[in-house]
């Protein structure tokens, strides 16, 4: 990388892991706090299902646009939406509103989170995409692993009202540190070259982005199960207080943030679909092994488990994504499509893993997850996912 783009990427960098700390703080805690004022479990459900909806529905919009007007107008708005939201939160206390917050909450996701991958796959050098994306993708899972436990620590200590304004002012430092430090946008890498249409059509029927996105989908699917209802399961059978439910969590994540790098690397060497069928393996069966889990130390090893697995495919599935990006160079529409397939993906997993655990029973949530994941794995490895000619260089 030239100076700048290191400029960029060290801020990328920072600025999305204090913002992924602070939604790591609160997301956690949503379910049990709406389960003890006495939501049903569709109803937890929809509190994540919301977040996803919008998530889902604004992406290719906000990407597209980041196309061809740039990438840092959006993240810093992003930035300082969620920061505003996070001051919403405390101003809510019935479900309903929660849910609401969370449609809104959904929307700044949209605006950021593509967008921002898109802008570090615009400055990934050429052959080193899986080794970018897994560096950049520490900031994320780091986040997500500290935050769960410092809200923990945070309500156990001042109360839900104070783990939001951390949520606040994390995404606030994130939003100064963009608007500070970014290049403008016209300085951009994305708008030097001149920006073809592009046909929603073919990039959906387009076989590799079909494949990558039904991955996406069956892996958030397994996630939006476990952020949903792993904190209920480790409260009601298992007594376990906010701050071990939050080291339960932050212990996975961890460990896949910690093997980004290293499985980035490999995925610039070996064949990334083989990474990325391996690891879905693993998160798979990880999550059909939760409701076996017993106490603290059984649910520590399952998410230590998928963790590890989602550090394998993920790098190589993001490292696919970016040379697809640069091959029809819409970078900001293909991380739109895969922000949706997260999207649906988390909104299907709670909702769905809400009615399994009302018609069925709480123990019912986690097989069906693990099901899903390795159904969405073979067909990614035997359906889509493959290109019918080789890239140079690209595995």
């Amino acid at each position: 990388m030239e100076r700048l783009e290191k400029r960029v990427f060290g801020t990328l960098f920072f600025a999305i892991f204090v913002t992924v700390t602070g939604v790591g703080i609160v997301v956690p805690l949503l379910p049990v706090y709406a389960h003890n004022v006495g939501a049903s479990g569709v109803a937890i459900g929809m509190l994540f299902g919301s977040f996803s909806l919008s998530r889902a529905l604004f992406p290719p919009f906000f990407g597209r646009w980041s196309d061809r007007r740039g990438r840092k107008p959006l993240i810093v708005i992003g930035l300082l939406a969620y920061a505003l939201i996070a001051g919403l939160f405390l101003s809510f206390s019935s479900v309903a509103g929660l849910i609401l917050i969370r449609f809104f909450q959904g929307i700044a996701s949209a605006a950021l989170m593509p967008v921002i991958q898109a802008y570090v796959g615009d400055i990934a050098p050429r052959g080193r995409e899986g080794a970018t994306l897994g560096c950049f993708n520490m900031a994320m899972f780091l986040g997500l692993g500290f935050g769960p436990f410092l809200g923990g620590a945070i309500q156990d200590a001042w109360g839900l009202a104070a783990a939001f304004a951390a949520m606040g002012l994390l995404a606030l430092l994130g939003g100064l540190l963009a608007q500070a430090l970014l290049p403008p946008a016209g300085a951009e890498r994305t708008l030097s070259a001149p920006q073809p249409p592009v046909f929603w059509r073919r990039l959906l029927l387009d076989r590799e982005i079909v494949g990558l996105f039904i991955f996406r989908f069956g892996y958030t699917f397994g996630i939006g199960s476990i952020w949903g209802f792993l904190p209920v399961l480790a409260a009601a059978e298992h007594a376990l207080s906010s701050a071990a439910i939050g080291s339960i969590l932050m212990l996975g994540v961890l460990l896949s943030g910690i093997t980004q790098l290293p499985m980035g690397m490999a995925a610039d060497r070996f064949d990334k679909r083989r990474l990325i069928g391996l690891g879905g393996a693993v998160v798979g069966f990880s999550l059909a092994a939760i409701g076996w889990a017993g106490g603290y130390a059984g649910l520590a090893a399952v998410l230590a488990a998928f963790g590890v697995g989602g550090g394998i495919c993920t790098a190589a599935h993001m490292a696919l994504a970016v040379q697809k990006g640069g091959r029809m160079n819409c970078m900001g529409a293909v991380m739109a499509i895969l922000t949706v397939a997260h999207s649906t993906g988390m909104m299907a997993g709670a909702l769905i893993a809400g009615l399994a655990m009302d018609l069925l029973s709480l123990g019912a949530v986690f097989p069906l997850g693990a099901a899903v994941m390795l159904a969405c794995t073979l067909m990614f490895l035997f359906g889509g996912g493959r290109r019918p000619e080789a890239a140079p260089g690209a595995n």
